[in-house]
Order: C-alpha cells, then sequence, then structure tokens
C-alpha cells in the first residue's frame, strides 16, 4: 500500500506528538482527502468519436497465414482455436500478432500494470502505431492509479487512441488517493469491465483469463497468476471485434485526454522540475517518426534497479513466438458477452451527447440465446460463418449507425453458462480462480449430480488466492459441495511441480515463486468449451461485465479436460470428509505431502482472519 504524503507523515512519527492528536491528524487528513474525491466528477462535454473494426487486406501477412492455415486442412468450419497455457507462449503469441499486424490492434482488459512485461509489449504498440497501425486500447479504470496510470501515456502517442471505461473519478496520483476515491463512490467503483481481448487485423485475436503485466507472464518475483487463454482466428474473430466496437463506442468509455494531462504523468513521475524536462522530451518524441526506442515510458524510475534490470533482461530476451508452431482446432463457435449496460451510466448532462456517446453495437445475449447457440453448435450441418453469431445475439455485420437493445436486466454471460451446465450428460469440469457458486450455481450443480453427471471444480487454495476474502465466500459452499457429491480441488500454493500442470512452468521466472489459479474454463461432456474471463462467482454474474467463447471440439474438450485432470492430481488438494465430518485437505499421491486438516500452507493470522471476517463479507462483493 502506497505511504501517507510527506506532509503527514511527519507528524506521523514526530514523538513530540501526542498520541491522540497524531491519530486525528490522520483522520483529518483522510476525511479530506474523502471530501476530495466525493467532491469530484466526470467531465460532462465528452467527445467520443465512433469507429470500429476494419477489414484488413488481402495481402495483409494475418490474413495470408490464416487463409494458409485453413486451405491446410480439410475442414468446413471458418474458425480456428489454439489453447494458450504456459506464459512464454501467452508472451511471445501477443509478440507476434504485435509484429505482424498491419492493420489495426484493438486491445481491451481490466488492468494493463506499469512494468517490464507491458513495456516491452507496449514499445511494440508504439512501433505499430508508427507504421501505420491504427491502434484503439480499452482500459478499466479501476487499476490505473499510481505507478500503473503511467500506463495512460499511450493515449498521447501518435496514431493510438485510448479509453478508460467506467472511470473512477478523484484522485489518481497514489494508490491510497485511488482508495479513498473508491470509498467516496464504492456502488460504482465495485462495478467493473473485466473483459479480455487482443485483436490483431481483425483476424486472429487472443481471449481468456490473463491481464498484462509481469505476474500473468510468469515474471513476478513474489507470485505468478496459473492462466489459459485461447488463440482465435478466422471468421470468429470478427464478432470479437463486434463486441470490442460496442465497448470502444459506448457512453461509459471515456477518451484519456478527457480524464487526464500528460503534464499530470510527468508530475506524479519526476516531480516538478523533472515534469518540465520530461514534457520537452515528449514533445521530441511524439514529433519522432523513427521506430519506438526500448521503452513505452510506462515504468516508474524507482524500479531501476538491479533486480528490475534483471527482469527487463529476461522479458526482452524472449521472442515472438512462430504463430504456425501452434496447433489449431477448427471448430464452430459463439461469443457470448455482456452488454454494457450491465454497468449503470452516468445522467447525461445537458448538451453532452456526441458520436458515439450512447453506445452502439451488438444486442446482448440471453440464456435463452446461449441455449440456442449450443443447439446451433451441435447441429450445425455447413460452414458456421454467421449463424453462431445470430444465435449469441450478435450481428453477422457491425453497423454502429444501429443503437443496441440495451437492458440492465438482460442475462449474464454466467446465465448462459448455467444454461449449460443443465445440458451436461457425463461430465463438467470447471475451472474458476475466484469460485462462489451462490444458490443458482448450487442448484445447477445438484441437478447435474441428480442426473448422474460427474462435477469436478478447481480453484485457488487459501493459500493461492490472491483475495482471500474471496475465498471465504467460497468456503461458505464447501461442505454443501462436498455433500451433493461434487469434487472439490484446490491449487497449491508452491510453484514446485506445476510445470506440467496448465502450463504453469513453461518460461518465466525460475524459483518458487507462489503459484495462483486465474484460469476460467467450463468443459461440458468433453466436447463444449467455453473459455473467456468470467468467474463463477457473484461478481462475475452480477457486477463485472464478462465474455467468453464457446467451442464445439470434441478434441479441444478432451485436451482440456486431460490437462485440468492432470493439474487436479498433481498440483492441488483434494477436498473430503472425514468419518466425522471434518474437512481433510488430502496431498497429491506421490507429492511427499502430508494430509492436513486445516487450510494447507495458510498462516495462522490468515486462517482467523478467514475465520473471523469470512460470515460478515456480503456475498454480492466476493
Amino acid at each position: 500500500m502506497q505511504s501517507f504524503p510527506s506532509s503527514v507523515g511527519r507528524h506521523w512519527t514526530a514523538t513530540a506528538w501526542p498520541q491522540p492528536l497524531r491519530w486525528a491528524l490522520v483522520l483529518a487528513w483522510v476525511c479530506l482527502a474523502l471530501l476530495a474525491a466525493g467532491c469530484s466528477s466526470l467531465p460532462a462535454q465528452v467527445q467520443r468519436p465512433v469507429s470500429t473494426a476494419q477489414v484488413p487486406a488481402p495481402d495483409a501477412p494475418l490474413v495470408r497465414w490464416v487463409a494458409e492455415q485453413r486451405s491446410a486442412t480439410t475442414t468446413r468450419h471458418a474458425s480456428g482455436f489454439a489453447l494458450i497455457s504456459g506464459p512464454a507462449v501467452a508472451y511471445g503469441s501477443r509478440l507476434a500478432m504485435v509484429e505482424s499486424a498491419r492493420h489495426t490492434l484493438d486491445l481491451q482488459y481490466y488492468a494493463i500494470h506499469a512494468d517490464e512485461s507491458t513495456e516491452r509489449l507496449l514499445t511494440g504498440i508504439v512501433a505499430a502505431a508508427r507504421r501505420g497501425v491504427r491502434v484503439r486500447l480499452l482500459l478499466d479504470d479501476f487499476h490505473s492509479a499510481g505507478q500503473n496510470a503511467q500506463v495512460m501515456r499511450l493515449a498521447f502517442e501518435p496514431g493510438i487512441e485510448m479509453r478508460m471505461f467506467n472511470p473512477v473519478a478523484g484522485i489518481r496520483s497514489s494508490k491510497m488517493g485511488r482508495m479513498l476515491s473508491t470509498l467516496a463512490d464504492f456502488s460504482r467503483a465495485q462495478q467493473r469491465m473485466h473483459n479480455k481481448l487482443f485483436i490483431a487485423d481483425n483476424v486472429a485475436a487472443v481471449t481468456g483469463g490473463r491481464n498484462l503485466g509481469d505476474a500473468y507472464f510468469g515474471h513476478d518475483e513474489a507470485g505468478n497468476f496459473v492462466d489459459v487463454d485461447v488463440l482465435a482466428i478466422g471468421a470468429v474473430v470478427r464478432q470479437l471485434s463486434a463486441t470490442f466496437d460496442w465497448y470502444w463506442n459506448d457512453e461509459r468509455s471515456y477518451p484519456v485526454q478527457a480524464l487526464i494531462r500528460p503534464e499530470d504523468l510527468d508530475l506524479w513521475r519526476h516531480g516538478p522540475q523533472g515534469a518540465q524536462r520530461s514534457a520537452a522530451a515528449h514533445a521530441a518524441v511524439s514529433a519522432d517518426t523513427r521506430p519506438a526506442q526500448p521503452t513505452a515510458g510506462v515504468t516508474s524510475p524507482a524500479d531501476d534497479n538491479a533486480a528490475a534490470a534483471e527482469r527487463r533482461a529476461r522479458v526482452w530476451d524472449q521472442q515472438p513466438l512462430d504463430l504456425r508452431s501452434l496447433r489449431y482446432v477448427w471448430a464452430p463457435a459463439a461469443v457470448l458477452v455482456d452488454q454494457p449496460a450491465k454497468i449503470p451510466a452516468d445522467p447525461a448532462a445537458p448538451g453532452t451527447a456526441s458520436p458515439g456517446a450512447q453506445g452502439h453495437g451488438a444486442a446482448a445475449p440471453t440464456s435463452a440465446a446461449a441455449l440456442a447457440a449450443s443447439a446451433a453448435l451441435e447441429t450445425m450441418p455447413g460452414p458456421p460463418a454467421t449463424r453462431p453469431a445470430a444465435a449469441a445475439g450478435l450481428p453477422a455485420v457491425y453497423d454502429p449507425a444501429v443503437p443496441p437493445a440495451e437492458d440492465p436486466s438482460a442475462e449474464t454471460v454466467v446465465d448462459g453458462l448455467l444454461a449449460l451446465m443443465r445440458q451436461a450428460q457425463r461430465d463438467l469440469t470447471v475451472v474458476s480462480p475466484y469460485f462462489v457458486p451462490g444458490r443458482d450455481i448450487l442448484d445447477a450443480f445438484a441437478q447435474a449430480r441428480a442426473r448422474g453427471v460427474r462435477v469436478r471444480v478447481l480453484t485457488n487454495s487459501l493459500a493461492s488466492n490472491d483475495a482471500p476474502i474471496a475465498h471465504a465466500g467460497y468456503a461458505r459452499y464447501r461442505p454443501a459441495l462436498l455433500d451433493l457429491g461434487v469434487e472439490l480441488y484446490e491449487l497449491r500454493s508452491e510453484q514446485r511441480g506445476l510445470r506440467s500442470a496448465l502450463g504453469a512452468g513453461s518460461g518465466g521466472t525460475a524459483g518458487a515463486s507462489r503459484a495462483m489459479l486465474h484460469s476460467k474454463l467450463l468443459v461440458v461432456d468433453e466436447r463444449l468449451v467455453a473459455i473467456g474471463s468470467m468467474n463463477l462467482d457473484m461478481r462475475s454474474h452480477r457486477q463485472n461485465t464478462e465474455i467468453a467463447l464457446l467451442i464445439r471440439s470434441g478434441t479441444l474438450g478432451r485436451g482440456a479436460t486431460a490437462q485440468i485432470a492432470k493439474a487436479m492430481e498433481d498440483a492441488a488438494w483434494k477436498v473430503k470428509r472425514s468419518e466425522r465430518g471434518r474437512l481433510v485437505w488430502r496431498a497429491p499421491e506421490g507429492s511427499d505431502l502430508e494430509d492436513s486438516t486445516t487450510e494447507p500452507d495458510a498462516s495462522l493470522p490468515l486462517r482467523l482472519l478467514l475465520r473471523v471476517l469470512g460470515p460478515l463479507a456480503p456475498e454480492h462483493l466476493l
């Protein structure tokens, strides 16, 4: 957590001040900061020029490559998919897409962290913009404070547009300031755009669980996320691009220039004198048409130390992946996406409407649409160039002139997944890092078990969970889940032994840093695979917006199920009940670990915190 400002810090440490007075001064500062944050508001007069995905030229490298991939098979399907489970492959594929793009790059993310991995990736994106690629970045605003606010510098690069979705008004210069702004507008801050998309030339796209940052690509020294993406190529990418356009042109998306000035970023990073020098340098760089230098200017000077230099060297040593080396499965698919209206918009002030300000694009899917999509995927006789799009509620051709039928009470992506669960006949395999099932998912599991369906869930253990309060929500349901016959597995927090589990050890930081599950997968009967940004929790169900790809493929389904099963067997604790009814965590066979009757690898204070605060946590916020 960010320290207090120096003026307050001096009072905090001065021994001459009586303890009550010191606390009063701190409380007064917090109240003033909250008051300032509460008085802040978002800009009213905002211009949002409408833009949409482009049709790339036939001779573009990615277009030619996708055509070659499809012609090399006998498939009748127009979309191909490859699971990406290792951090090196995940990073290398994105580098390759950036280098290969000739027309457009569209990125939509919940979080982009200002660190070494992001620095190299964004440097490549700046270089792409300078060679004529149109770049659009859409970022949720929750994490864009403190050092991470430096990512917003990209908005001031020629050829790059950047918008913030559902921005939080108030202090942005520090994480403490953002925390106070969050408290001042708690309800708004709780609802976030959680979608993740990385699209190149409207023909290749990556979606899944990963945000952008060191911990998602195996380069964090303290802990790394175990994650899975899918690389999609072909016709389905046009549907993914349509969802991006829908969010990009929505009234909840604010151009960065309406929220912040480059001088503010310079001031926060360098101080007053350094800001003047940085502004002059920024003007020179903006006028420079040479390829981008190996820095995107998004990392903090405080990180320029030996450890950071080592990480930076390791990151920059990675090479773009040869996308032909991946194994692609050609299959029918549909896109499930929440509508932007799932998050309430600010009331529009008079005269603030601008082109695109009211949101345009595809209509939102419902759970009925998910059922229709599933049925279409099962029975579709011909090439599914447009049928999956229609089944999922997305038009085959995006028309920015047609406003969407937005309905804040519409069904959600998680509702669609619930509909898929109800179709399971033999096997239901779930991977969700934050797993708070609630009554709806519990009922779906109960119905599946009544049909004789095997239900397996892989989630985080308390020790591997980066959000312990979310684990408290899951812990409430453990007894009921076990009583239903659901098989529960909780990821071990140690990275040792994860090398072959979900690709966690493929590249990245060596050593025994903490492992944290972040993959989001649902596999039904080893033939329907849903992969995307969603967790099976109350937040994804009711608060955040999400996106998922639904793919019908026995090959992909069997491969994903086998990979998950291996992670469960080799890298997770299996939660059981003892003869006396107590919870027991069974260690993986051959692991030299002992079974545990308490949350394994978790400290006593953390376990006590879970026991004390767990029952008090509101479920809709978990």
